[in-house]
């Protein structure tokens, strides 16, 4: 079965925790803090596996969480780091987040990509030794790891895109074309699935081709079977467009060619716009006249027009060379850029809870909204300090401390900032 959308659950593993931990050793009567710091949990990655074709694995397991990083030792000892989970999807897979929509990644490369990051591991109390503090008795939780509700979509990686009604040769040309062998047959929505080819142009030249399932009437609405895949031509550099010049099944086709078009257009008016030759199939059982007018139309909208016969690849050859030359011009497979998250939603998360805890005077802050924040600061900067100062002011965090019953000059911990508190 062909599954094009799936929609899992994935959580990045939570950093370990720093150790609190004295040296003890012969002859040694007070050896200091030396309790090692926690792991870092596992991240989430995914990466494109040229051995899948659909999303169907997903139907079966849809929790997918990393390991968490080991707790620190004593000795100095800084616990293990957690493997990252990769998670292996077909190329072209778009990554999206759940609940806001938005576009986290494009799997069209190798390139892995990380989707949830692993939580950093907790410090160990030896960073919290200070000529006052000599014997610090706490140390600090690993940071969580990210948690996201996840839509995967497969959008097919293919240069070309067959569109058309049912059952007007579509399947009968990309077997004649390339090597994939389609399921024919003399009956309506045969393919109910996308079906890709590799085209040879010669010996250096080829293409990928898409069978996109026919299109009928309302198909943009949802009518029918082809709305499901009209997502799969979005990245097709150029659309072969299938008409059944012989009218055998009673329908005009010069009013299936605007009808298919009309489709497209109320379905996205970019991918109305792409590039597209028109194929008249069935021409050996066409009245001429027929094929005339169809050409005049089609040509006068100033589109190419080719007349073939796929089942005894009659013009074929004379196809397959046109479309590796408009390609040879065209730019390359489409990449969907990811979206930055908004800075609304970073700033004002619906979830805007802070845990402060008190250690032997240190004032600890725990929020993960606010560890998303940090991870865009450069502390080394000064504009950038100063905007994590007001971010810390406007979310009401400076207040929560001093409702906590910080003075001037304590110890504020925040994740992996420390910091004196100054008014």
């Amino acid at each position: 079965m062909f599954i094009d959308t799936a929609k899992i659950h994935v959580k990045a593993g939570d950093g370990g925790n720093g150790a609190v931990s004295f040296h003890r050793e012969k002859y040694i009567a007070a050896g200091g803090p030396d309790g090692g710091d926690g792991g870092r949990g596992g991240s989430v990655y995914f990466q494109a596996d040229e051995h899948l074709s659909t999303l169907s694995d997903f139907r079966y397991k849809r929790k997918y969480e990393a390991e968490n990083g080991e707790p620190g030792r004593g000795k100095r000892c800084t616990g293990k780091s957690a493997p990252n989970l990769v998670i292996r999807v077909p190329f072209g897979t778009l990554v999206r987040d759940a609940e806001t929509g938005r576009l986290l990644a494009d799997i069209s490369t190798r390139e892995p990509q990380c989707i949830a990051r692993g939580g950093n591991g907790g410090w160990g109390n030896t960073h919290f030794a200070t000529p006052t503090r000599q014997v610090p008795r706490f140390a600090k939780n690993g940071a969580p790891g990210e948690e996201r509700e996840l839509l995967l979509e497969l959008k097919l990686l293919a240069d070309v895109g067959l569109i058309g009604f049912p059952n007007v040769g579509k399947s009968t040309l990309i077997s004649v074309v390339s090597e994939a062998k389609p399921k024919i047959a003399n009956y309506h929505f045969t393919t109910l699935s996308p079906v890709l080819g590799v085209v040879r142009a010669g010996e250096e030249a080829s293409f990928v081709m898409a069978d996109i399932p026919g299109l009928i009437e309302g198909a943009s609405e949802g009518a029918g079977l082809g709305h499901e895949f009209l997502r799969h031509v979005e990245r097709c550099r150029l659309l072969v467009h299938v008409v059944d010049a012989s009218g055998v099944e009673g329908r005009d086709p010069v009013t299936d060619f605007e009808t298919i078009n009309r489709e497209l257009r109320e379905y996205s008016e970019e991918l109305a716009q792409r590039p597209q030759i028109v194929a008249a199939n069935k021409c050996d059982m066409a009245p001429r006249e027929q094929i005339d007018a169809l050409r005049a139309h089609v040509e006068a909208q100033g589109l190419e027009f080719h007349e073939m016969s796929a089942p005894i690849a009659q013009g074929t050859r004379e196809l397959v060379q046109a479309i590796a030359r408009r390609l040879a011009a065209l730019p390359p497979v489409r990449v969907f850029e990811a979206e930055p998250e908004p800075v609304e939603e970073i700033l004002d998360p619906k979830d805007k809870s802070v845990s402060i805890s008190v250690h032997d005077g240190v004032y600890f802050v725990e929020a993960p909204w606010l560890y998303k924040v940090m991870s865009g600061v450069n502390f080394s900067d000064y504009e950038s300090l100063q905007f994590f100062q007001r971010v810390l002011m406007t979310t009401g965090v400076i207040e929560q401390l001093e409702q906590a019953g910080v003075q001037e000059g304590d110890t504020v911990s925040i994740y992996d900032l420390e910091f004196e508190f100054r008014y």
